[in-house]
C-alpha cells in the first residue's frame, strides 16, 4: 500500500505569501504562534516586487479609513488605527531600508522592492514560520475544529486558517479567484469583484481621442462623489493615469467620469483672456495651459475657430463649462489583467473588524486583498495589507 501523507500540525495556516499573508505570519510566528506560510507560486511578494516601477511604494503617510472603498466603509477604521502607515514606516527603518516621499504622503524605497520582501521575510525567519512555495492547494477541509489542506504530497492541519490569496488582478503573476472559491465553500458572502485603479475604454465618436494616444495632462477626474486631481493619460483605448485609475474604482458601467481640463484656470478666464488678447486664436489660449495636441481636439470638438473677439461670449461661457466638466461615457475597463487591485470580495459583513475572524466560521480569517476593502492609488492597499495582516496576525 501506498504510504499515507504525511500530516504536520501548526497553530495557523495562512494561505497566501503577499503583502498581507507575510505580515500576518510574521507577526502570529512572533507571538510564539506555530505558523505554515503557503503559496502556489514560487516566489513571495510577487505584487510587492513589481509595485512602484520596482520601488514599492509601500504606505502611504495620509493612509485612513476616508481612503478605501467598500460595502462597509468603516470596516477598515480598526486595523487602520492600530497598525497605521507609522507603525509599518518604522519596521522599514528597523531594517535600514533608505525611503523617500515622492508626492501626496507617498513612500517609495530608494533602492528595490526586494528589500521589502526581504524586510518580511527575515520578520517571518524572526517568527519561525514555515514557508513552502510552488505548493498549489490541492483541498480543504474543515471538522472538528481544525482546518486541513493538502499540499502535493503533504498535509497540514491546524485550528485557524487565514486566507489570504488576493483577487483576480493581474493574473500573469498568478493571481486567482481562490479566496472567493473557498469563501464561499464555507458560507461567507462575496461582494461581486470587479477590476480597480484600471484604465477606462472608450468607444462610438470618443474614439477620437485615440488620436491623442500618449498624451498627458493635470486634471481633475470625477466619477459620483469621488475627484482627483493628477495627470490623465490618453491611450490607444480611452483613458489611464493616475487620475483616471482613482477613479475607475468607483465607476460602474453606464456612468460617466467628468474631466476638469483646466484646473488651474480661475472662474471666467476665457472672457478676461477675450479682454486682454481678443486676437488670440482659441486653440492658441488653451495651448497655454494644455499640450497642443490636446488643445487643438478639445478646440475642434467645441467647434471654436477663429480670434477670440469674433466669439460671442455665450459661446465662451459655453466653452469654459465644457472644459470645466468635460463627460466621457466609458465603454469598459481593460479589465483584471491591466487593474493594479480588485474592488470587492468578501464581505465585510461577515467579518471581525478587529481580528479579521469568520463570525460564522470560527478559526476562518480573511485579510488583505481577498476582502471587500479597496483603497486609492499610492500606497493605501499596501497598509490595507499591513493593517489586516497585523490584526489578524495579533488574534491567532
Amino acid at each position: 500500500m501506498p504510504n499515507a501523507p504525511r500530516r504536520e500540525r501548526f497553530d495557523a495556516i495562512v494561505l497566501g505569501a503577499g503583502g498581507a499573508g507575510l505580515m500576518c505570519a510574521a507577526v502570529a510566528g512572533q507571538r510564539g504562534r506555530s505558523v505554515l506560510l503557503v503559496d502556489h507560486a514560487d516566489e513571495p511578494g510577487k505584487k510587492i516586487l513589481i509595485s512602484g516601477g520596482g520601488r514599492c511604494n509601500f504606505t502611504n503617510l495620509g493612509a485612513g479609513p476616508d481612503n478605501y472603498l467598500s460595502a462597509n466603509m468603516r470596516f477598515a477604521t480598526s486595523a487602520l488605527k492600530r497598525y497605521g502607515s507609522a507603525d509599518f514606516l518604522a519596521l522599514v527603518e528597523r531594517h535600514g531600508i533608505a525611503w523617500h516621499e515622492k508626492k501626496l504622503g507617498q513612500l517609495f524605497c530608494d533602492g528595490s522592492a526586494r528589500q521589502i520582501v526581504a524586510m518580511l521575510l527575515d520578520e517571518c525567519a524572526r517568527g519561525g514560520v514555515a514557508l513552502r512555495l510552488g505548493a498549489p492547494v490541492r483541498s480543504v477541509e474543515h471538522g472538528d475544529g481544525r482546518f486541513r489542506i493538502a499540499l502535493g504530497d503533504r498535509e497540514a492541519e491546524a485550528p485557524a486558517l487565514v486566507v489570504a490569496t488576493g483577487g483576480p488582478s493581474i493574473p500573469k503573476l498568478g493571481a486567482t479567484g481562490f479566496a472567493y472559491d473557498l469563501a464561499r465553500r464555507f458560507g461567507l458572502k462575496v461582494v461581486e469583484p470587479r477590476p480597480a485603479l484600471v484604465p477606462l475604454t472608450l468607444g462610438g465618436e470618443e474614439t477620437l481621442f485615440r488620436t491623442l494616444s500618449g498624451v498627458a495632462a493635470e486634471v481633475v477626474a470625477r466619477c459620483g462623489p469621488a475627484a482627483f486631481r493628477e495627470a490623465a493619460l490618453f491611450t490607444h483605448r480611452g483613458l489611464s493615469g493616475p487620475a483616471i485609475l482613482q477613479v475607475s474604482s468607483y465607476w460602474r458601467r453606464g456612468e460617466t467620469v467628468g474631466i476638469d481640463f483646466v484646473p488651474s484656470a480661475e472662474a471666467g478666464w476665457i472672457a478676461a483672456a477675450k479682454r486682454s488678447r481678443p486676437r488670440a486664436r482659441f486653440a492658441a489660449l488653451l495651448a497655454s495651459l494644455l499640450p497642443a495636441r490636446l488643445a487643438d481636439t478639445l478646440a475642434e470638438r467645441l467647434a471654436l475657430a477663429g480670434d477670440l473677439g469674433n466669439i460671442p461670449d455665450r459661446r465662451l461661457a459655453e466653452a469654459e463649462r465644457s472644459l470645466r466638466d468635460w463627460r466621457f461615457t466609458p465603454n469598459g475597463t481593460e479589465g483584471f489583467a491591466k487593474a493594479e487591485v480588485t474592488a470587492g470580495g468578501i464581505a465585510t459583513a461577515g467579518l471581525s473588524s478587529r481580528t479579521m475572524e469568520s463570525s460564522a466560521v470560527p478559526g476562518l480569517y480573511a485579510i488583505g486583498e481577498a476582502v471587500d476593502v479597496t483603497g486609492w492609488l499610492g500606497g493605501y492597499n499596501f497598509q490595507w495589507a499591513w493593517a489586516s495582516g497585523w490584526a489578524a496576525g495579533q488574534a491567532l
